[in-house]
């Protein structure tokens, strides 16, 4: 379901079959019920009674419509072209979830099967029949088309924007983010986020995985359940957005004689995997995202470090919300103080890593980025009140300043080692 919503078929398809429903029904009650329409005012349909008029204005509406509908393809599919080529790959299934796109091939699709449907009701045998009231519906669809399709056109010009592009994919990561983790950060009682046991039990049993791809949910409930009902406890070996190829161990099972086969099938189908990783519940591919986009920008090639600018602000603000909200617990116990199951879950030292460090390695000659990025991180540390987060932070900050050392002179240093003493006081509290 995560996939069918996210892309052109499921929400279009549903606009379409319902219009194009109204547009068989329409002209039945029409003529089953001749009052329905006898309340239109002469002046608007003259030609009662001539149902050739009704079936030229519904196939020129129905062909026109068509003609619109290649034009929407053009444009989208220039559009996805062009971000694909100047941002990054990974941001095509974020335009594919675009509702406004979505409904608008909906619409015009659904306007096409309206008129289809109620073409055949415009007849002259055995008495002649003219479904005012559906021709008046096709001519108002007709006129949300056009509306329609220049609120596509100004909406697909601001799609494109990389500003756009990168809060969209912050707004959906914090998403998911509130998602996953729902409850708020307590720094009043001490974190442990245990990771499972240390170490393997001998006994247990691997299980494999039957097919490759990244991991993309896991459905933790029904791991639960299943470890319940079979009296075993259940160790994932890898956590979301790993890739896991055919025949490598996805978890092991302790006491896994005790599961038939029926049981081990089943464990299979609590992994969503597939070719690509999604945001389902992986936060970390919502940054990755965006730091590709801040990379390619201090690319050579591209020499954009405004946009990377824009993209450490988007990152910091979705570490800020990361931070602030209470890790998922890596253990499950059922009943309390007995394990059940255990899922390796991304912590935010790995989250920090994976939103600054690439740019880090590769902005070390550009001034404005690392600038930039040592803000981002007292802006992180400013709103993180446990000491130990933000000496992580403050470490990242000295390092992103000694990597620019060589790069620059003394004098152009000044501005770095200053906002990096501002992160430093704040990391000392």
């Amino acid at each position: 379901m995560y996939n069918l919503r996210g892309g052109f078929l499921v929400r279009p398809l549903i606009i379409a079959l319902l219009l194009g429903a109204v547009g068989n029904l329409l002209p039945r009650l029409e003529e089953a019920y001749p009052i329905t329409g006898a309340w239109m005012p002469h002046s608007m349909f003259p030609s009662r009674g001539e149902p050739q008029v009704a079936t030229t204005i519904l196939s020129t509406i129905a062909s026109a419509v068509m003609t619109v509908v290649s034009i929407v393809f053009a444009i989208l599919l220039m559009t996805l072209t062009l971000a694909s080529m100047q941002f990054s790959p990974r941001i095509i299934v974020s335009f594919s979830q675009d509702r406004v796109t979505q409904q608008t091939l909906g619409i015009f699709l659904g306007t096409f099967l309206y008129c289809l449907a109620a073409l055949p009701f415009a007849h002259a045998m055995p008495m002649p029949f003219e479904p005012v009231l559906t021709v008046l519906g096709s001519m108002l669809l007709s006129i949300l088309c056009v509306a329609w399709l220049l609120f596509f056109i100004h909406h697909i010009s601001q799609a494109i924007s990389v500003n756009h592009i990168v809060d969209r994919i912050a707004q959906e990561t914090e998403s998911i983010i509130d998602e996953t983790m729902p409850a708020l950060r307590r720094y009043d009682r001490r974190d442990a986020i245990d990771q499972g046991p240390a170490d393997a039990d001998p006994r247990s049993v691997a299980i494999l995985s039957t097919r490759s791809g990244y991991v993309r949910f896991i459905d933790t409930r029904r791991l639960v359940g299943l470890a319940k009902t079979a009296g075993v406890k259940i160790r994932v070996l890898r956590r979301v957005g790993h890739f896991v190829p055919r025949g490598v161990p996805v978890m092991t099972v302790s006491a896994g004689e005790r599961l038939t086969k029926g049981e081990t099938d089943a464990l299979q189908t609590f992994f969503e995997m597939g070719p690509t990783r999604t945001l389902q519940q992986d936060v970390e591919y919502g940054v990755l995202q965006i730091v590709d986009i801040a990379l390619k920008a201090i690319s050579p090639a591209v020499n954009d470090p405004s946009t990377a600018i824009s993209c450490i602000d988007q990152l910091s603000r979705i570490l800020i919300r990361f931070a602030a909200r209470e890790p998922v617990n890596a253990v499950t116990y059922d009943p309390p103080g007995v394990i059940r199951v255990s899922i390796p879950w991304l912590g935010f030292d790995r989250l920090l890593e994976a939103a600054f460090e690439q740019i880090r390695l590769y902005a070390k000659s550009d001034l404005a980025v690392n600038l930039r990025m040592l803000r981002a991180l007292g802006d992180i540390a400013s709103t993180i009140p446990d000491a130990d987060t933000r000496r992580l932070l403050v470490t990242r900050g000295q390092r992103t300043v000694a990597g620019c050392a060589s790069k620059f002179e003394a004098d152009e240093l000044v501005e770095m080692n200053l906002r990096l003493a501002n992160l430093e006081r704040i990391g000392a509290g």
